[in-house]
């Protein structure tokens, strides 16, 4: 791979929750590119989810980040090549996110609905599945416990 593609990579990791402005203005963003019939937004939000009693309050997320970046671009490349996309961009919080705050942002472009609506369903999925991300659940109590994908 080139080091000036490289360059041109934006980073997918974010520290801490994903605001609600920063959501708004990648869409307002968008308003320019006149050839975009659709877009598909995914949003995850951390749930409150009670385990073994015990609330969960937050999750710490970590990764690889060299890693999960260039497993990211495959994924990308695998997307564009199936769908007639416009374009994709994708935000995962590292760090503390709150219960209630945003930590994984999708936004996916075309020209018409059926194809950013597959291609968002089908990125989360592979991005559950194939990037090496971790989330440590912390419960109310203060203990934790890793986090499993589903």
């Amino acid at each position: 791979m080139m080091s000036e593609e490289k360059k041109k990579r934006k980073k997918i990791f974010v520290e801490g929750a994903i605001s609600s402005q920063f959501i708004g203005e990648s869409i307002a963003k968008h308003s320019t590119k006149t050839s975009i019939g659709a877009h598909q937004i995914f949003l995850g939000q951390i749930r409150a989810d009670i385990i073994e009693g015990k609330k969960t309050k937050a999750i710490d997320f970590t990764t690889y980040q060299e890693m999960a970046e260039e497993e990211y671009y495959q994924l990308r490349e695998e997307l564009f090549s199936k769908y007639d996309l416009t374009c994709m961009h994708v935000y995962h919080s590292l760090g503390m996110v709150n219960a209630g705050e945003i930590n994984l942002f999708i936004f996916v472009s075309s020209k018409h609905r059926r194809q950013s609506i597959d291609a968002c369903a089908e990125l989360v999925e592979m991005i559950k599945k194939r990037l090496p991300i971790w989330g440590k659940e912390i419960f109310d109590d203060e203990n934790y416990n890793w986090k499993t994908n589903n």
